[in-house]
């Protein structure tokens, strides 16, 4: 997405967030292509045969979206960000109701030294991940919300920073430690019986 896409989609956000419908339906095309992409980095991780589809998960998220009222918007990169969470919800009451946990045996270990590529991997526990998130955002919220919008909304370091208004420095550190404390975390459950 270029500079003036960025611009025109944070635009239209604020006109959204004051209640312009018409705003809404110019910017559900500009948006959608990165919804997918979200939603794709998701599905990545389920199992094969997932009942599920991308473009469902894209559906679903977005009529979550438009259904939440108001929302005051601070750029694009908030958008995403609370998109990729939306859609990570989703993703987990989709897996919980259909009690994949208990079905999905010992957690796999997950390396997360490389973020998109990890979310490729196909015997990713993403409960198990978001049990871990959890935990995290108890011990510190915003290294949780580091991983959350790098991991699984695919934002920069610089958008990241922006959502957070931190330093890029910060986020850097934050994600490397959250990264660890994710493998400690992920590797105790694996290695429980």
């Amino acid at each position: 997405m270029d500079i003036s896409s960025t611009h025109e989609v944070t635009r239209l956000l604020k006109a959204w967030s004051v209640g312009d419908e018409a705003a809404l339906e110019k910017l559900t095309p500009l948006v959608y292509r990165q919804l997918h992409n979200i939603a794709q980095r998701y599905m990545a991780g389920e199992r094969p045969g997932h009942t599920l589809q991308t473009t469902a998960l894209v559906n679903e998220a977005y009529l979550r979206l438009v259904d939440s009222g108001k929302v005051n918007w601070q750029d694009r990169a908030h958008f995403f960000a609370v998109s990729a969470q939306l859609m990570r919800r989703i993703l987990i009451d989709f897996a919980r109701s259909r009690g994949y946990l208990k079905r999905g045996g010992a957690v796999p270990h997950i390396s997360l030294e490389e973020a998109p590529s990890v979310c490729n991997e196909p015997d990713v526990n993403l409960v198990a991940l978001d049990d871990a998130l959890k935990a995290l955002s108890a011990v510190d919220e915003r290294k949780s919300k580091v991983v959350e919008l790098k991991f699984f909304g695919g934002l920069s370091v610089e958008e990241t920073a922006e959502v957070l208004r931190v330093s890029c420095d910060t986020v850097v550190r934050d994600w490397r430690l959250a990264k660890l404390w994710l493998l400690r975390e992920l590797s105790r459950g694996e290695n429980e019986p």
